[in-house]
């Protein structure tokens, strides 16, 4: 197998600047590496990496274990693994050292271990007011409490002491850190199963949610309330009730979880809210765009410094459902730069074409509409719908008539778009039905409207009615 495709050579290749510098570091620090073979090793790779030349194992050998010596290949995949052992230690003791409160604790274990009671009182001091400084009430702020009370048990009941031990805090602890993570992991499971369509068993789960139903304090808890709000709205009937809980709870204390954690209740708080909206729920325009602008205010949209254009168009389209149609414009004018760049210049101009309809000012859009090159298909497709209306509220019929031959035969040529081919071929065939209309029938607009409202797949169901009169 080449040097480039083994485990050492692409876990080396994940290592930034900074960190092949220290590991270089560690592999010449003795207590960590008593093996001369290995700094050798990774300085030949180190060689290859400026260079820009492939390892070879002949070039590695002859480095590390001399031209003289006949190359052996049982020899050199040994100090191959032992490099990677290295590694694996190095990138463990980073992720250890990055973790400030687990220091404490581990080092008030120490103390405890050794019999040092004024340092482990000092070093437990300071467990307890490094966790406490730190802003989050996560699952993993409740584990780390345990561990104290767990390391302070150990210390009084070492001594044999009288005193109260401190067993129902421990406990407390222990419950309300797995009860913070089973229901964080019940609702990512929840999520999942829905979008792949698997099933999982939830074991302990009833028990926590009869729980926490029963114990008032734990539903205040972000770490717990959120989960277990977010919990009930994704599955029981009466969802709403549990969703103005969880959102209320959301938009003032969230910034008590983590930025990750944040991102991913708020995802999923938006995708019950779209899902009210398909089911024609129009309260949830405003609660979704609340969430958007709440999601926006903590920067968890962003994901390497960009914004996704899907969310860019669905954060436009429910502001302009909700008629903030100043803030849709602000907000596209001050985000549009977050773009990832091969989208921007479409999407900034598909949503202020959107704008300028939502005015009524339709000969605007269609300027902005014609000013981007939409190789993104959705944008393409979104573009295209609103070209349709733009012309048909104009009166343009000759020119709708070639848009909707054109956007027929883009819609066929796409081979893989499922849900979107059906609802745009939709799109289609009832905007030709509306050209058709004797606007004079009343049975026969009232045949197209009752149509058009059975439909399962229809973005454009709202404005087809109202264009039906």
């Amino acid at each position: 197998m080449p040097m480039q495709r083994t485990r050492l050579w692409e876990s080396l290749n994940s290592l930034s600047p900074l960190e092949k510098k220290h590991f270089g570091q560690w592999l010449q620090s003795p207590f960590f590496c008593r093996k001369p073979q290995l700094p050798a090793l990774f300085g030949y790779i180190q060689d290859c990496w400026a260079s820009g030349q492939a390892p070879e194992h002949q070039d590695a050998w002859n480095v590390v274990f001399g031209k003289k010596k006949p190359y052996q290949a049982q020899a050199l995949r040994q100090a191959m693994s032992d490099l990677q052992a290295q590694l694996e230690h190095f990138l463990v003791y980073r992720e250890q050292a990055a973790d400030s409160g687990d220091y404490h604790v581990r080092l008030t274990a120490a103390y405890r271990k050794r019999g040092l009671e004024k340092h482990f009182r000092q070093s437990l001091r300071a467990a307890r007011g490094a966790w406490v400084r730190q802003p989050f009430r996560h699952a993993e702020f409740f584990d780390a409490q345990a561990s104290i009370e767990y390391e302070l048990y150990h210390q009084l009941t070492a001594g044999r002491r009288t005193e109260a031990l401190n067993l129902q805090e421990l406990s407390d602890q222990t419950d309300t850190a797995f009860i913070a993570r089973k229901l964080r992991q019940a609702c990512f499971a929840l999520s999942h199963q829905t979008v792949y369509k698997t099933e999982y068993r939830f074991g302990l789960l009833d028990a926590v949610l009869e729980h926490v139903e029963q114990t008032e304090h734990l539903k205040q808890i972000p770490a717990i309330g959120l989960y277990y709000f977010c919990y009930l709205f994704l599955t029981e009937p009466e969802g709403e009730a549990y969703f103005v809980q969880f959102k209320r709870q959301l938009l003032a204390r969230a910034g008590q979880l983590p930025v990750e954690e944040q991102r991913n209740l708020h995802l999923l708080a938006l995708n019950f809210c779209i899902r009210k909206i398909n089911q024609l729920n129009q309260d949830y325009f405003r609660e979704a765009l609340d969430l958007y602008q709440s999601a926006l205010k903590a920067g968890l949209l962003l994901e390497n410094g960009q914004l996704s254009h899907f969310a860019f168009n669905n954060i436009v389209a429910i502001a302009i459902k909700t008629g903030d149609v100043e803030w849709a414009e602000s907000f596209i004018r001050e985000q549009a730069a977050f773009l990832e760049k091969k989208h921007r210049d479409a999407t900034l101009h598909l949503n202020l074409a959107r704008i300028a309809y939502s005015r009524r000012q339709l000969k605007p859009a269609l300027l902005h509409l014609q000013q981007a090159d939409y190789k993104d298909l959705i944008n393409n497709l979104i573009a295209k719908t609103l070209q349709l209306k733009i012309y048909f509220e104009s009166g343009e019929f000759d020119a709708l008539d070639a848009h909707l031959q054109s956007m027929q035969t883009f819609i066929r040529r796409q081979e893989v778009i499922g849900y979107h081919k059906t609802n745009y071929k939709n799109i289609v065939r009832y905007a030709r039905r509306l050209m058709q209309l004797n606007p004079n029938s009343r049975t026969a607009r009232q045949a197209l409207r009752r149509q058009i409202e059975t439909e399962s797949v229809l973005t454009e169901k709202e404005w087809l009615l109202e264009m039906v009169g």
